[in-house]
């Protein structure tokens, strides 16, 4: 994109910057000047955690809410004393955690798992969602057969938005989830989610190689970066592919990354394409 500045004026009336804050208008090569906002209300990383902790439980009024408070946390290493509060911090419709709850109870790894076994009986919807998800990033092998099965039903059901979260938790047992190879060539065949479709890539790679030269190399043409990178690293050496590398290399249009890593692949291959 870049370079392409004077044709971007052009097509907003000549405006010597474009009235917009927002990309892509610095990737066009127009420096465009941001106003002063001043300092960021949602700001908290001066607070310490017992005061984060304070806000999220209702005792510390004023600076900033408490998804600012989640976000900020989301940020720092665990802190353990977030766990009883979670059964609390719900939308005031009671039906959805707030937002940046699991971004911050991430953070605890398996720390949340003895509170997450209690939460997942819960009778509340979303909090019972959440304490499974939770299991399910953090147990051993014993739950790969219910990430087995939600990965089935997920695809009886075609939902198409989520399968990728179970495929990478598949992914990390490795050829013990062999049971799920068949609804991930699924997901990844038949998927309108193309954002999705690396995940079923990377876990069909970690869980079983076979017959994956040609979604590999039909990754090349992808729309998804990350699943052109993945064709890339590990698409088999032909005629085809070395072509369509050679071609992302050489395209102004791609990103930096993808050139780059088409530049690495060729320079490495030991039968280069041949214009």
């Amino acid at each position: 994109m870049g370079g392409l500045g004077e044709v971007a004026r052009g097509r907003i009336g000549g405006e010597p910057e474009p009235p917009w804050f927002t990309e892509p208008w610095t990737r066009f090569g127009i420096e465009v000047q941001r106003p002063d906002l001043g300092p960021d209300p949602d700001d908290l990383s001066d607070l310490a955690d017992g005061e984060l902790l304070d806000l999220l439980a209702g005792e510390r009024p004023g600076n900033g809410d408490k998804v600012a408070a989640l976000s900020e946390l989301s940020r720092r290493d665990p802190v353990e004393g977030l766990i009883p509060l979670v059964p609390s911090l719900v939308t005031p419709d009671g039906r959805r955690p707030l937002s940046l709850l699991r971004q911050a109870v991430d953070r605890l790894g398996p720390l949340a798992v003895p509170a997450a076994r209690r939460w997942v009986t819960d009778e509340r919807e979303w909090l019972a969602r959440f304490g499974s998800d939770v299991l399910a990033d953090h147990l051993g092998p014993e739950v790969i057969p219910v990430l087995v099965a939600e990965l089935a039903e997920q695809w009886r059901a075609r939902a198409w938005c989520g399968p990728g979260v179970t495929a990478r938790r598949l992914a990390r047992f490795g050829p013990a989830a062999a049971g799920a190879v068949a609804d991930l060539r699924r997901f990844w065949l038949r998927t309108p989610h193309s954002c999705e479709r690396a995940a079923y890539l990377e876990a069909l790679a970690a869980i079983d190689q076979g017959g994956l030269d040609y979604a590999h190399t039909e990754s090349l043409w992808d729309c998804e970066e990350r699943a052109r990178l993945l064709g890339m690293a590990h698409a088999p050496d032909g005629p085809e592919a070395l072509e369509r590398i050679t071609a992302l290399r050489d395209d102004p249009m791609e990103t930096s990354d993808v050139r780059a890593a088409a530049e690495a692949r060729l320079a490495a291959t030991t039968t280069p394409y041949l214009p």
